[in-house]
């Protein structure tokens, strides 16, 4: 069957191959004026609120529950953490592809959404069959996993990653397909989509931090697990009821398929001198009159390497029409500048992977703290899990004081709207991890000289103790995160914006590979000739876990300067927002 007549496509748009959708660029026809919608988005707001309650519960817990049912010493237990996390956001780039070439955004949300439900069900397998874990610690004798056990909960932890990897980069674009931005009122529509997509995302991560997560570790962990596994096919069930009402699109080819023509192209012809080569020599074909959304982009005198993709050598490269015989030979300018533009992000891209680094100790380290502090706070005993919930308030707070109190009031003293450049923030929010770690380090040091002093395996140290470290990271996602999607979505045009997220992404994803690698070499280097090593063990208190938290500060101090003397000249095209008058910005407001 072809794909135009699938009854699972209902619009037959079609995109040229060199670019990739974004959530402006599909309006649907007359045909399926009648889909689409409030009426449609109702049920993929329901869909995402279940599976990012059930999906959050997870995640806020995973190193608590491995440490406490697995058995898991530190060095195991970051690297299966900081793994499982790096590879549920790599996942999303090979999603993207699938959904962008082959199954459309429908049907990839449907499997991860089957994914990530079996996954955490046998996550729940493993909570209610104790002979799938390692039998409780005896005193200070901790027995390891089997094998087989390990290849249960690693099968589990595959299965959610698979559906991470078709659910992220999907959800939110889906939703944003069932609204004709070719009206004034579809953009309205668009707009405030956005705003209960993140509330309905931030109803979920509080209910998941608070109820579940203190299920999960004051009651029962069979029934913390069976709750998200329930949400899960609730939000299977709720999406597959709204399928009569969505707007379902073809897929339309992936900007990653032209990255690799253009790289295979410029290697099949790097012999070539491009200094020699006219520019008229170049395969720039006009866009296709069909093509409205693709912004042309001029040709560019940097990376003149990739330029070589496009030199045409002979003219029997070209068709009668004057198009590619073989785009893995010969690429167009724009597929060759779409590309350069991804490669001038580089710099900037480094600087935000680096800093994220630090963002991930407060979810493995960080939560090993928390297990062996004082959790007992005037007779409640607060799950670990909760510290999440200190990130996250600190996050928003800033937020909200940002833009309803300081940029206003920067706006009465000055007579102007000053907002922060994307230099100052991303530069504040390195910042801002180097005071998470060093606050981390210098708590950590106490924590564990009172617990030594007591001859206890928890600190009297309260978990509150932590709250600091914890805010400072949230101020850190705050920053630094939020500059650099803002940073990697404007410097895009339109037709690449989702490419985006997809390479956000990514950059969390070796942010916690390197975490991973980092913990292994200084497991390995440290700990020798007797002295104790700085992480590693199933007890904090036989390690100086500090050291570890101190170098990464290090990194990062390292990290700002690389920023401020290379990296920032990169953002040379930034606009100012400084520079935007009083008339612009009331007309932008009023919009």
């Amino acid at each position: 069957m072809e794909k135009e007549d699938d009854p699972i496509y209902s619009t037959p748009f079609r995109q040229s191959s060199h670019s990739l959708p974004s959530p402006y660029m599909f309006a649907p026809n007359i045909s399926t004026r009648s889909k689409g919608g409030w009426r449609a988005v109702k049920y993929i707001l329901g869909n995402e609120t279940f599976e990012k309650l059930a999906s959050m519960s997870l995640i806020a817990n995973i190193t608590v529950y491995l440490h406490t049912k697995y058995n898991m010493d530190g060095i195991l237990l970051v690297n299966v953490v900081s793994i499982w996390s790096g590879t549920s956001n790599l996942a999303a780039i090979p999603g993207a592809l699938i959904s962008d070439t082959y199954l459309g955004r429908f049907r990839t949300l449907l499997f991860g959404s089957i994914s990530s439900f079996l996954g955490m069900g046998v996550m729940t397998m493993t909570a209610c069959i104790p002979h799938f874990r390692p039998p409780p610690c005896n005193g200070s004798q901790c027995q390891k996993s089997e094998n087989w056990q390990l290849g249960i909960l690693f099968a589990a932890l595959a299965l959610l990653a698979i559906g991470s990897g078709g659910i992220r980069p999907c959800n939110i674009a889906f939703g944003a397909d069932q609204f004709d931005v070719s009206t004034e009122k579809g953009k309205h529509q668009l707009e405030s989509f956005f705003n209960w997509w993140y509330f309905s995302f931030t109803l979920a991560l509080i209910v998941a931090l608070t109820v579940v997560v203190y299920i999960q570790t004051n009651v029962s962990w069979i029934l913390g697990f069976a709750i998200p596994t329930g949400c899960f096919l609730l939000s299977i069930i709720i999406f597959l009821i709204g399928y009569h009402t969505y707007i379902l699109k073809e897929p339309q080819g992936s900007v990653f398929i032209d990255m690799a023509k253009v790289i295979t192209a410029a290697f099949r012809k790097r012999k070539v001198t491009v200094a020699s080569v006219p520019e008229t020599s170049l395969y720039d074909p006009p866009l296709p009159a069909s093509d409205s959304e693709t912004t042309n982009i001029p040709h560019s005198d940097r990376f003149l390497c990739l330029d070589k993709a496009a030199v045409i050598l002979n003219p029997s490269e070209l068709d009668d029409q004057g198009q590619a015989k073989n785009e893995w030979k010969l690429c167009s300018v724009l597929q060759v500048e779409q590309l350069k533009m991804l490669v001038g992000m580089f710099p900037v891209w480094v600087a935000g992977i680096i800093c994220f680094i630090a963002m991930d100790q407060n979810n493995t380290t960080g939560m090993l703290q928390a297990i062996q502090t004082n959790t007992i706070i005037g007779g409640f005993n607060m799950p670990p899990g909760w510290m999440g919930l200190v990130s996250m308030l600190s996050l928003s707070s800033w937020i909200f004081i940002y833009e309803r109190i300081i940029v206003p009031l920067s706006r009465k003293m000055t007579g102007k709207k000053r907002r922060m450049t994307m230099r100052e923030r991303i530069n504040t929010g390195i910042v801002m991890a180097c005071l998470s770690l060093l606050v981390a380090g210098f708590i950590e040091k106490k924590r564990r000289i009172l617990a030594l002093e007591q001859k206890s395996f928890k600190s009297s140290l309260s978990i509150l103790a932590l709250v600091p470290q914890f805010c400072f990271s949230g101020l850190t996602e705050a920053f630094a995160a939020v500059a650099l999607m803002e940073f990697l979505t404007t410097k895009l045009p339109e037709s690449m914006r989702t490419v985006s997220g997809a390479i956000f992404f990514l950059s969390l994803s070796i942010a916690s590979y390197l975490n991973s690698l980092l913990v292994n070499v200084i497991h390995g280097i440290t700990g020798k000739n007797g002295a104790a090593p700085w992480l590693g063990g199933t007890d904090l208190n036989k390690d100086t876990l500090e050291y570890f938290y101190f170098m990464i500060a290090v990194i990062e101090v390292l990290n700002l300067i690389y920023f401020n003397v290379f990296a920032y000249r990169f953002l040379s095209k930034e606009k100012d927002p400084n520079s935007i008058t009083e008339e612009k910005q009331e007309t932008v407001e009023s919009v």
